[in-house]
């Protein structure tokens, strides 16, 4: 029967011309079919992961900035001849902020689970992530505002004063619109670590791009997800880098 199928398969091949053109369009329909295929899987997974990242990382800049700019300030105020002083304040909150930076940020995740659970009935997922990330970025956005005020000249605040301007008058017309440029650098540098933390807090359940690279790149060893992770990561810095750049050149008026 075997040879019986096989004279008839070559008798048709033979007999017909269009054979192999069928044989090669039903081939190419095939992979057409596959690739559509591979391409909408990849879509779902790799757009899902990168909007978790996008909605964590967002919303803990969101919190980080507004916790950050205070501390920030209170920190460059109260110093010995700031405008505020009041050394023993400013001391202990230096120690605090200090503290909260010294930790590492995968330690800190472990540390938050239980105030994660307690904020937000949850310890996994994207949302649960954000407590971990903003305590990771108040610290370190508290410097960066620091900074950026010590770097203004005690001209402008001896200025100020003797036009009687009151603390906080010094403080919102001209402490902060001065050290604007000098802000948003460090507000960008700021959103960077924590697309790079997210990542990190995907590892242990976060959601995100770095659940993704874990779950599928890792786990069942699809080096093509890890590929596209990898590259989705670096885009995110870059779009964030270039706005940075370009918002804090607009805002510096030297």
């Amino acid at each position: 029967m075997f040879a019986d199928v096989f004279a008839a398969n070559i008798t048709n091949m033979s007999n017909n011309p269009y054979y192999w053109d069928n044989l090669a369009q039903n081939w190419s329909n095939g992979a057409s079919r596959t690739f559509e295929a591979y391409r909408q899987h990849i879509w779902r997974i790799m757009s899902a992961g990168t909007r978790e990242t996008i909605y964590m990382v967002g919303l803990a800049s969101l919190f980080a900035i507004f916790f950050g700019l205070v501390i920030g300030v209170i920190l460059y105020v109260t110093q010995k001849d700031g405008i505020l002083p009041i050394p023993d304040a400013n001391r202990i909150l230096g120690a605090i902020v200090n503290i909260g930076r010294s930790i590492p940020f995968v330690v800190l995740i472990m540390l938050v689970f239980p105030l994660s659970r307690f904020i937000v009935g949850t310890s996994v997922g994207s949302t649960a992530a954000v407590v971990p990330l903003t305590i990771a970025a108040i610290p370190f956005m508290s410097r960066v505002v620091e900074s950026a005020l010590n770097e203004l000249g005690k001209g402008i605040i001896e200025a100020a004063v003797a036009a009687g301007a009151t603390p906080m008058q010094i403080i919102f017309r001209v402490l902060l619109p001065e050290s604007a440029p000098g802000l948003v650098s460090g507000f960008t540098l700021l959103v960077i670590n924590l697309i790079t933390f997210s990542a990190m807090a995907g590892l242990v359940g976060g959601g995100g791009l770095g659940q993704v690279a874990q779950s599928y790149g890792l786990f069942r060893h699809r080096q093509d997800i890890m590929i596209y992770t990898v590259i989705l990561m670096v885009i995110l810095v870059q779009i964030v880098q270039v706005l940075g750049q370009i918002v804090a050149k607009k805002l510096d008026k030297r």
